[in-house]
């Protein structure tokens, strides 16, 4: 199988490391000590994901804009 996510890369020690989410790694079969193929490809922030005057994602901004009660 193969997955696709995006991942932010992070420093450990003197290494950069991505984590692979839970969900990608279970459904891969992935547990610690695989050895996976790994493809990179650098985005720019600037236009992955992102629409004119939008700011940034918070991690904490899990409700996808459905602050108001609906109207059904």
């Amino acid at each position: 199988m193969t997955s696709e996510f995006v991942g932010k890369v992070r420093k450990i020690g003197s290494s950069l490391a991505i984590v692979i989410p839970k969900e990608v790694a279970k459904k891969e079969g992935i547990r610690e000590g695989a050895l996976v193929k790994v493809q990179i490809m650098k985005r720019d922030v600037s236009s992955f994901g992102a629409s004119s005057g939008i700011g940034p994602w918070k991690g904490h901004d899990d409700d996808w804009g459905h602050d108001e009660p609906s109207n059904d």
